[in-house]
């Protein structure tokens, strides 16, 4: 799939209308994204390696006649009122999910834009809380509706930096530019290599069927995940001014063992991570190229043990996932995984044989719900489509 189904636009045309009595004039969406490997360097200056995946935000948006936004959705319980005649700040937000648009909407009322009063209705099948960057896919597919009714074009860099300083700002996550990179410039079966300290964006063709994306939401999230966020980045920039460095590009992994005696134990796995992903990343890419695909997934497995013992950012459940992925094997079908996205909980992606990837799915359900008592929610994705607008039907 390269774009939503026709069965989550009709199911969001259908709500907008019972909700507003009326039909939507603008539809946009935006994926969520799974990050292949390079987790917890995109605020260290490394290399990632996201996908746009087949899950969408949808936001459809009618003109109301007020002087205010008003959002609905069925995932949410309280509607969101956003007023377009005070200036919005984060203590203007009456629920955690309101942060989101309202730091989208500064963001536009700063530039100038005349937005008009709007009904909006958000729908998702991005699974919430999974690690899957649901909060980045509302964030674009909102601006990408406000956009049109705007008559707003914003380049596609312009529009991933106002979403991620609505998430800096208004949500508190100091997240790096990858969520919404990949969810606007998402392109079908591509990767996206993005140079975090660059904002260069490369293009990685992974269009061999030979393979696919399998991913795992393991149905957990600790509450560990936001403040031990936050923690890991403060504990990169102290690690960095105490070694001296601009950015972690100037350090190899080779470099390591001479810098050891100037960091505390926990401040030098946190800079063994970021040099060692930042390395397996390029090396990914290479790989990739050459259909390498089990040094593909060894370097995944890498990244994991690395997130798990120097990062210390996974858990239990998604380690029993990659426990299971390493259990099958590439004769089993799994030629590698890993956690991605925060940590604490989410999602594992996993490399797979595609020709086998169903009997991988049911054999990391089965077992998985067998170790934990939780049910997994896993599906195949291959890479795809990023944001845009959506066609409303004339008779819709």
């Amino acid at each position: 799939m390269s774009a939503p189904s026709e069965n989550l636009s009709a199911s969001a045309l259908a709500h907008f209308a019972k909700a507003f009595q009326q039909a939507p004039l603008w539809m946009a969406s935006a994926p969520g994204r799974v990050n292949l490997i390079g987790e917890h360097i995109d605020y260290n200056d490394g290399f990632v390696l996201p996908a746009a995946i087949d899950r969408y935000f949808i936001a459809l948006a009618a003109p109301n006649g007020s002087r205010e936004i008003r959002i609905r959705s069925s995932h949410f319980e309280e509607e969101a009122v956003l007023c377009l005649d005070t200036p919005p700040t984060p203590d203007k937000a009456t629920t955690l999910w309101m942060r989101y648009p309202l730091g989208v909407l500064a963001g536009f009322l700063e530039r100038g834009a005349k937005i008009p009063g709007l009904d909006v209705w958000v729908e998702s099948t991005i699974p919430l809380g999974s690690g899957l960057s649901s909060s980045a896919a509302f964030e674009v597919a909102f601006s990408s509706a406000l956009e049109q009714a705007a008559g707003l074009s914003l380049s596609q860099v312009e529009k991933a930096l106002l979403c991620q300083r609505a998430e800096h700002e208004f949500a508190g996550v100091p997240c790096g530019i990858m969520d919404q990179f990949a969810s606007i410039m998402g392109r079908k079966d591509h990767l996206l290599l993005i140079d975090c300290q660059s904002q260069e964006m490369t293009p990685i063709a992974m269009n061999d069927d030979s393979v696919s994306l399998l991913v795992a939401n393991t149905n957990v999230k600790h509450s560990l995940a936001s403040s031990e966020y936050a923690k890991r980045k403060a504990d990169c920039d102290e690690a960095k001014a105490q070694l001296g460095v601009t950015s972690w590009r100037e350090l190899r992994e080779e470099d390591l063992a001479s810098v050891s005696g100037l960091l505390d134990d926990v401040l030098y796995k946190r800079a063994r991570h970021v040099v060692t992903e930042i390395q397996r990343t390029q090396n990914a890419v290479e790989a990739i190229a050459d259909k390498c695909w089990e040094e593909l997934g060894e370097l995944m497995f890498a990244s994991h043990d690395s997130l798990a013992k120097d990062y210390e950012v996974s858990c239990p459940e998604l380690d029993t996932v990659v426990v299971i992925a390493r259990e099958l094997g590439v004769s089993g079908g799994v030629y590698g995984a890993r956690m991605t996205g925060g940590g604490f909980g989410g999602s594992t992606i996993s490399l797979v044989n595609t020709s086998q990837a169903q009997a991988v799915l049911s054999y990391y359900g089965d077992h998985y719900q067998e170790h934990t008592g939780i049910q997994l929610d896993a599906f195949i994705t291959r890479p795809a489509h990023g944001a845009h607008a959506l066609r409303i039907a004339s008779d819709s």
